[in-house]
């Protein structure tokens, strides 16, 4: 029997969505959605069934491989990846698949985000065991999810329509303007890009082969030190001089055979504050609130403050108002760009803002 990993990307520093997200301890280890649990932590368990402890890998910075073994404790240290410089997810990606190769030349893996929103779990699982069944036959597969709205921020697939379910993508488009996002939506044959990924590794090596050789290269080269001390050296020598690349532009752009699988699972990047108003649950003035906050006449704002700490707000209308430790943002919920700003002037105060 072909054994399937699940490898988490968790490497980001998620800076959208400060002041919660810092770069010392980014949203993936934050229980964002208030469920007691973190989003690295619902990321690992949603595979339950699916994918063994035993057989979950989680990438991610130097700087993180603590909180990442202390949120999901039963990892070995051989399955946390350790990242010395971002590189992006092409390189991420394939320094697991070379690594867990070594082992388990013929496995699948399954590549998600940790810091996803994925609400309908049960469908969610069903679709990802007929990817990885669909993978067996040597092609690159993906989700797509079906599209609410004309999103600028999301990249697109386009699939050849047909009665499979695992359809043929015919191309990727990166985050469009809103003319051409909206032309997709009205089209019918365009899916939100989820970057959840599924292959063999056989499958995925003949493409990094392909097209990003000097990659797949450097990565071969460690073939004799994965499960070793010598691992880590060898990867911050690889790191220092790999190539920055996404596996999107890298290689699901490039490949002839790639299928997407079209669900409906609740999904969200939670990339944005605005994206984690769209998916909580509102009050009859349709605010989002986390904390002990009073509001009086005050409508469309998301809010997020300390349990131990009371709040007071009157008269905003579509705010944001975030408190985390020791910093606060209120911003307009349709300036939240602004977010990036603010974080290099709150960093130029005071590193511990970042």
């Amino acid at each position: 029997m072909q054994e399937h990993f699940l490898i988490i990307m968790a490497g980001g520093i998620g800076t959208r969505f400060w002041p919660i997200s810092r770069s010392s301890n980014p949203k993936q280890f934050h229980d964002v959605l208030g469920v007691g649990k973190t989003m690295l932590q619902q990321t690992a368990e949603r595979y339950a069934g699916i994918i063994p402890q035993e057989n979950i890998y989680v990438v991610t910075s130097e700087e993180f491989a603590d909180l990442v073994q202390t949120q999901l404790p039963y990892l070995k240290s051989d399955q946390i990846l350790k990242e010395p410089q971002r590189r992006n997810t092409a390189p991420c990606i394939a320094y697991a698949a070379y690594k867990i190769g070594k082992k388990h030349p013929n496995a699948t893996l399954v590549v998600a985000p940790a810091d996803h929103v994925i609400l309908k779990e049960e469908t969610f699982r069903t679709k990802i065991s007929h990817a990885i069944e669909t993978a067996q036959g040597n092609s690159l597969v993906t989700l797509g999810i079906l599209p609410t709205r004309p999103d600028t921020g999301y990249g697109y697939i386009q699939f050849q329509t047909g009665d499979k379910e695992a359809k043929n993508v015919k191309t990727f488009t990166e985050k469009p303007h809103l003319e051409l996002a909206q032309a997709f939506l009205e089209s019918g044959d365009y899916v939100w890009n989820a970057g959840i990924f599924v292959f063999t590794i056989p499958t995925f090596k003949r493409e990094l082969e392909k097209n990003l050789a000097r990659l797949a290269e450097q990565f071969d080269e460690g073939e004799s030190v994965y499960y070793t001390t010598e691992e880590n050296d060898f990867i911050r020598k690889v790191y220092a001089v790999c190539k920055s690349i996404s596996v999107d532009n890298g290689i699901m752009e490039k490949a002839q055979d790639v299928k997407v699988i079209l669900a409906d699972i609740g999904w969200s990047d939670l990339g944005t504050w605005k994206s984690m108003y769209e998916i909580h649950e509102k009050d009859d003035n349709q605010n989002v609130i986390t904390g002990n906050v009073l509001t009086y006449d005050s409508q469309n704002c998301i809010i997020r403050t300390p349990s131990d700490k009371l709040v007071v707000i009157q008269g905003l209308n579509n705010f944001i108002v975030a408190e985390h430790e020791d910093a606060l943002m209120i911003c307009p919920k349709d300036q939240e760009q602004e977010v990036k700003k603010f974080v290099e002037a709150a960093t130029n105060i005071d590193k511990r803002f970042s």
